[in-house]
């Protein structure tokens, strides 16, 4: 169901990108039938971050893979994802490796044998 805006030719929706300094999150609007791909340039992600190729990245909506040709509807947040810098299953080995070198009753509970429950 279309809403107003909607109606009026106008949706309005935010644009999001998170970097380990900050977010840019920003609310625009845009003409209907605008798609993400034309949503990111059109908030000034790519001017403010230069790094940012919306043609090489992931994006999506709401935290659901989108294509950039999708069509962006009042209400939807336009999320650009960046490339990992870090394989999960590897930081969280360093993450354990690092408590289990504290010595501490949380870091001797990775070791096998050593911490466990007490019975």
């Amino acid at each position: 169901m279309a809403t107003k805006t909607e109606v009026a030719g106008v949706v309005r929706v935010s644009v999001c990108y998170a970097r380990p300094d900050g977010v840019f999150l920003k609310d625009i609007e845009v003409a209907a039938g605008t798609t993400v791909i034309g949503a990111i340039n059109a908030s000034g992600l790519v001017e403010a971050y230069p790094e940012v190729d919306p043609s090489t990245l992931r994006v999506g909506i709401y935290g659901k893979l989108k294509t950039p040709d999708t069509v962006v509807r009042t209400g939807d947040r336009v999320e650009v994802y960046r490339v990992l810098t870090a394989d999960p299953k590897q930081a969280r080995r360093k993450r354990v490796q690092k408590t289990r070198q504290t010595g501490t009753r949380e870091g001797l509970k990775w070791l096998r044998g050593g911490g466990g429950q007490e019975g």
